[in-house]
Parts: C-alpha cells; structure tokens; sequence
C-alpha cells in the first residue's frame, strides 16, 4: 500500500482496537487537546526527548515526511515540549498530527492553527533544547511500543497504532468487520446481544 493512512482514515479506533487488543493502544491519559479534533492517521515518525528538553521534537519538525504523525516519547510533565509557532510549522509542512506523551504550551495558538495535537496536557514552561535523544527509533508513548512507519490512528475515542507488518491484514480485517456491523439493524443486534447476555448469566448461576 502506497498511502496506507488514506484507507485508515475510515477506521474508527475501536474497530481497531478489537482486532489489536489492548497492547496497541495508547493510556488514556493521552488526549486530544481541542475538539472537535479530525481523526487522524500517518506512518509514525518517533522521537525520543530526554525529560525537560524539547531539542529532537523541534529537530523533527524539519525532517518528518508530510502525512507523518510524529510521535513522542518523554515522561515529563513540567516543561512543554512544543507550543503555538512549532505547532503551526508543522501544520505548514504537511505534518497530520504530533502525538506526545509529555505536554505543551500556547493552547489557544494550537487551536486557532487548527493542528491536532495529543498530549498529556498544558503548562505554560517551555523545555530547554540541549539534549541530544533520538529520531526513528523506538519509542514508548502512552504504554505502547511505537516503530517508525506504525500506521498511528486517532480521535476523540483514542489512539491505535498497528505494526507495520500488520497493516495490510487489519485493514482488510477491519473493512470486513464495519461492512459486517453496518449491514445489522439494531433489532438484530439487540436480539444477538440480549441472548449472549442471557447465556452467560444463566451460565454464571444467576436467576434473577
């Protein structure tokens, strides 16, 4: 697949969260910072920041390929890794979205740039840029082992990211699963729903 985040654009976290399992998504700690927030979908591009220094976010800024999604590893919630002009910039150069797990500043500047941002939060103190971590390895960001190239998906229902080796199987998985659900009235899923419920109560012993 040559733009696999097109088609992933349509698949909704959840669907793939079902076929994934739990490993690949993201804490929930890790939000949207502005609503509505568009779903968005790119290739992974990972970068690592030592805590209190923001040097390889801003680095990758001029080095993700466009429809990129730049995920970031840091673990530090005093200083901001990136704010309004950054986030702009990103905008500008095609970036679809960052996706840190650390915080940032300029809130409102993000909002107006229209440039989704995931993160763990807002503090108005800026990071240092000293420190020399890493770009294109692997990262861990909100609980998940992130690889460059991961296809990353999300919204305001969460972030789902599917291995690189596995994405052309979960689309075609995933496509099977929403044509499946989107042919079924909600009378037949009641109906499917209100027997397993039963089942299982029965099975558990309850006779209420």
């Amino acid at each position: 697949m040559n733009h696999p985040e097109d088609a992933f654009r349509d698949i909704p976290p959840m669907t793939l969260a079902d076929l994934l399992g739990r490993e690949q998504v993201m804490d929930i700690g890790i939000r949207p910072l502005w609503a509505p927030t568009p779903r968005v979908a790119g290739p992974a591009y990972t970068v690592r920041c030592p805590p209190g220094d923001n040097l390889m976010l801003h680095a990758a800024l001029y080095r993700a390929e466009p429809g990129s999604v730049v995920v970031v590893q840091s673990g530090d919630l005093d200083h901001a890794l990136a704010g309004g002009n950054v986030c702009a910039v990103a905008r500008r150069r095609g970036i679809a979205a960052f996706v840190v797990d650390g915080v940032i500043r300029d809130l409102a500047e993000v909002r107006e740039a229209g440039f989704p941002v995931f993160a763990r939060g807002v503090i108005p103190i800026p990071g240092t840029k000293k420190a020399i971590g890493a770009l294109g390895t692997e990262v861990r960001c909100g609980g998940v082992l992130v690889n460059p190239g991961d296809l990353v998906v999300a919204d305001e229902e969460g972030i789902v990211v599917t291995p690189a080796a596995r994405q052309e199987q979960t689309l075609r998985d995933a496509r099977a699963k929403l044509a499946k659900e989107a042919s079924e009235s909600l009378d037949d899923w009641e109906a499917q729903h209100r027997a397993r419920i039963e089942k299982a109560l029965s099975e558990g012993g309850f006779t209420g």
